[in-house]
């Protein structure tokens, strides 16, 4: 079952690092996963993009035609990113970070960042919080498995913290 998700936000946010993290998973997990990413000439705080396409079966073309699952970690992100958003997909908003919400029927606002700064102690894990949300609304890996993917990826100092951000991320999703 393919399925076509693209994480947004703001370059600094670590919306790459969590695709690449996920797209790891599912590797793991023996199925097909690209990832790709774009991101605006200022790099830091600029609007950036990354995507990742998971399948059981061969992948053919790298980039995402139409996603199932946009993340917007900024406003600037959702109004850019969700145009093309499947009609039965899922918008997922950092509700710390994107006051409006875009005209569109599934919507799940989580706040992220407020999230990774009060609960994890710093917006640097609001990358890791939302991909423990990920993985929850779509069940596109195990738990199990992002947990390891996680672990391999990030420095081994951080290792407990992005653990907490994990299940933070995943707690608020079963709550929305």
């Amino acid at each position: 079952m393919r399925k076509q998700l693209r994480l947004s936000g703001s370059g600094g946010q670590g919306v790459i690092t969590a695709a690449i993290i996920l797209a790891e998973a599912a590797v793991m997990e023996g199925k097909e996963a690209v990832q790709s990413q774009s991101y605006g000439p200022e790099a830091r705080g600029g609007a950036s993009k990354s995507e990742v396409i998971i399948d059981d079966g061969k992948i053919f073309h790298p980039h995402v035609l139409v996603p199932d699952l946009v993340l917007a970690m900024t406003q600037k992100a959702a109004d850019k990113y969700y145009q093309d958003l499947n009609p039965e997909g899922l918008l997922v908003l950092d509700d710390s970070l994107v006051p409006e919400t875009p005209d569109f029927p599934q919507v799940v606002r989580i706040p992220i960042t407020k999230l990774a700064v009060e609960e994890v102690g710093k917006p640097l894990f609001a990358n890791i919080v939302a991909l423990g949300a990920l993985v929850h609304l779509t069940g596109i890996v195990s738990f199990d498995t992002i947990k390891k993917s996680v672990a391999n990826r990030v420095p081994p100092h951080t290792v407990e913290q992005n653990m907490k951000a994990l299940q933070v991320g995943w707690d608020a999703a079963a709550k929305a």
